[in-house]
C-alpha cells in the first residue's frame, strides 16, 4: 500500500467581534483586571452574538482555510469538527458546516475531546488520508463556550471565550504534515472539568436550580494536571521524533493559562518566545484554541514551509494529546 502524508494546505480562523473585557466582567462578578491577568494572562475574550453559533464560526474559519489552500468546498472528501459546545446535541456541527459550505453528500461528523479536541480531530482526519481513503479533509476546532459558562461564578467565567479555527489537510509526501501524534484519556478524572447535562444528568428543575447546566472546573487540580502533562507531551514528541529543541520552530499549545504555559516552558528550559500564545486576546476557547493560534502564527510569518512545530493540549475527559507537524 502506498504511504501518504497529510499535509496542511491551508489554515483559517474566525472569532466574534464582541469583546468581553476584564473590566466588563468586574461589573458582573467580584473580580478585577489585575486579579484576572495575574492568575491567567487573559485580558479579554470574544463572545458570540445573537445569530452566531458554533457552526457559523466554524464555517467562517473553514472558508478562510479553503481560500488559503486555493480549494473549493467541492474539493473536500470529509469534514470533521472538534467541539464540546456543538450546534445541537444532534445533528453534528460538522453537518451544519458542510451544509453552510454548499455540500450535500460529503461525510461529516464531530469529535468530542474538549480542549484536546483539535488534536484528536487532526489525527482522525489525517488517518483517512494516510490510509488512502480520501485526498482532502477539513479539520475544524470550534466552540461557543459562552453558552455554557456560568457568569455568576467568578472562578470559571473569567476563563472562557468563543471562536473557531480550521485546517485543510491534503494528501502529499509522507515526510510532511502530521508525522506523529499521541492521544490519551483517563475518565477517572472527569469531575475536574465537566458539563453535566446528558443521559447521566438529564435536564431537570433541580439540575437548573443548582446551575449544573453550566461548565464546572476545579481550577487548582486542572492547573497541576496541565503543567505536568505539558512537560510530558513536549518531551514525548521530541523523543519519539528524535528531535532537539533547536529542531522545533514553534510550540503551539492549548491556550489554557499563561502561568501554566510559562511554568512548563521554564521547566523545559525553553524561552517564552518558543511558544505561540494569544490567550490574552481570546481566553480559553477549548478545541478552537490551537487552530486559531496556528492560523495566526502562519499568517504572522512565525511558521513557514519546512518548519517543524509541536502541538500540545490537555482538558476534560481527562484528555491530553500532542502532535508533531512538518509544514
Amino acid at each position: 500500500m502506498p504511504q501518504y502524508g497529510a499535509i496542511i494546505a491551508g489554515t483559517g480562523s474566525h472569532v466574534p467581534e464582541k469583546r468581553l473585557t476584564n473590566d466588563d466582567l468586574s461589573r458582573m462578578v467580584d473580580t478585577n483586571d489585575e486579579w484576572i491577568v495575574q492568575r491567567t494572562g487573559i485580558k479579554e475574550r470574544r463572545i458570540a452574538a445573537n445569530g452566531e453559533s458554533t457552526a457559523t464560526l466554524a464555517a467562517a474559519a473553514a472558508r478562510k482555510a479553503l481560500a488559503a489552500a486555493e480549494m473549493a468546498p467541492e474539493d473536500l472528501d470529509l469534514v470533521v469538527c472538534g467541539t464540546i459546545s456543538g450546534e445541537m446535541i444532534f445533528p453534528s456541527t460538522a453537518c451544519f458546516v458542510a451544509a453552510a459550505l454548499g455540500l450535500n453528500s460529503t461525510p461529516a461528523f464531530d469529535v468530542s475531546a474538549a480542549c484536546s479536541g483539535f488534536i484528536y480531530t487532526l489525527e482522525t482526519a489525517a488517518n483517512f488520508i494516510k490510509a488512502g481513503r480520501y485526498e482532502n479533509v477539513l479539520a475544524i476546532g470550534a466552540e461557543t463556550l459562552s453558552r455554557i459558562t456560568d457568569y455568576t461564578d467568578r472562578g470559571s467565567c473569567i476563563l472562557f471565550g468563543d471562536g473557531a479555527g480550521a485546517v485543510v489537510l491534503r494528501r502529499g509526501e509522507p515526510t510532511r504534515g502530521l508525522v506523529y501524534s499521541g492521544l490519551h484519556a483517563d475518565g477517572h478524572g472527569w469531575e475536574m472539568l465537566c458539563c453535566k447535562p446528558g443521559s447521566r444528568h438529564p435536564i431537570s428543575e433541580s439540575l437548573i436550580s443548582e446551575r449544573d447546566q453550566f461548565m464546572k472546573i476545579r481550577g487548582r487540580e486542572v492547573y497541576k494536571f496541565a503543567v505536568q502533562r505539558f512537560e510530558e507531551l513536549i518531551e514525548d514528541a521530541l523523543r519519539k521524533c528524535e528531535l532537539t529543541t533547536d529542531d522545533v520552530k514553534l510550540i503551539v499549545p492549548h491556550q489554557v493559562n499563561q502561568r501554566i504555559i510559562d511554568s512548563a516552558m521554564e521547566k523545559l528550559g525553553l524561552g517564552a518566545d518558543k511558544a505561540y500564545v494569544n490567550i490574552d486576546k481570546y481566553g480559553n476557547t477549548s478545541a478552537a484554541s490551537i487552530p486559531i493560534a496556528l492560523d495566526e502564527a502562519v499568517r504572522a510569518g512565525r511558521i513557514a514551509p519546512g518548519d517543524t512545530i509541536i502541538l500540545v493540549a490537555f482538558g476534560a475527559g481527562l484528555t491530553w494529546a500532542n502532535a508533531v507537524i512538518r509544514m
